[in-house]
């Protein structure tokens, strides 16, 4: 029977998977497979795996769990393996590197942080009171000016305005949060977030970094969000 592999760790991890149900249409219980010093948390599947809701929040809940007892290494969603000879096989095949993972995941859970301008309309008015370019053109389009290429040059100048104080924004956000990671991440964003970011944080500095977070929300003018989602387990940061 083939099986969905949710996470590896150590085989002394102190915690251990009773009541936990795993995902699909007939979820099985959660069970582990160790081979040497390695452990893989696995449950029985009959059916392919879709990104269901349930399923992804089965998925999360199990690797939560033993996120709480020690580190693990998350595998990403629909994560298969044939059957536990082919788990044994790689985690014997792999055991310096899950090892060496492991090691380097110890004592960190990863936060996500976010940021995004919700207030375009406040960015725009900025970005017309500090340019006497952006004001001129802006002007003569207001006046009645007929020149068809005035739109479009205001259009082109405020979007490298906006580009320019989103990156130099973005680049001191991310400057003022590594500090508190052992490693980090940069993510292309997605709009209308102009800041992804991962970072893998020791637990002994996550009340520093939540607090720095807090004061750089608080410090954020009016219009911008910044967010942060964690602890999670690291899936940045597992190669």
């Amino acid at each position: 029977m083939a099986l969905y592999v949710y996470a590896i760790t150590g085989k002394d991890h102190p915690r251990r998977p009773d009541g936990l149900s795993g995902v699909g249409a007939h979820p099985t219980p959660v069970r582990t497979i160790t081979t040497g010093p390695l452990t893989a948390v696995v449950s029985d599947i009959s059916e392919e795996i879709r990104p269901k809701r349930r399923d992804l929040q089965i998925h999360r809940e199990v690797q939560e769990h033993f996120m709480a007892g020690a580190v693990i290494l998350p595998m990403q969603f629909g994560y298969i393996a044939a059957d536990d000879q082919d788990v044994r096989q790689a985690l014997e095949a792999n055991t310096a590197a899950y090892l060496a993972a492991l090691d380097r995941l110890d004592g960190c859970a990863e936060y996500h942080v976010r940021a995004s301008q919700q207030d375009e309309e406040q960015l725009l008015r900025d970005v017309l009171q500090d340019s006497a370019e952006a004001r001129e053109l802006n002007n003569r389009i207001r006046a009645g000016d007929p020149d068809p290429q005035l739109p479009l040059s205001l259009g082109e100048l405020v979007a490298r305005a906006v580009q320019e104080r989103q990156d130099a924004l973005g680049a001191g956000l991310i400057q003022a949060l590594t500090g508190y990671a052992r490693e980090h991440v940069v993510h292309p964003p997605a709009y209308p977030d102009f800041v992804n970011l991962s970072l893998l944080v020791p637990h002994e500095k996550k009340d520093d970094f939540l607090t720095a977070h807090q004061g750089l929300t608080d410090q954020l003018a009016d219009g911008v969000d910044l967010r942060v989602a964690g602890p999670l387990p690291p899936y940045s940061f597992v190669q």
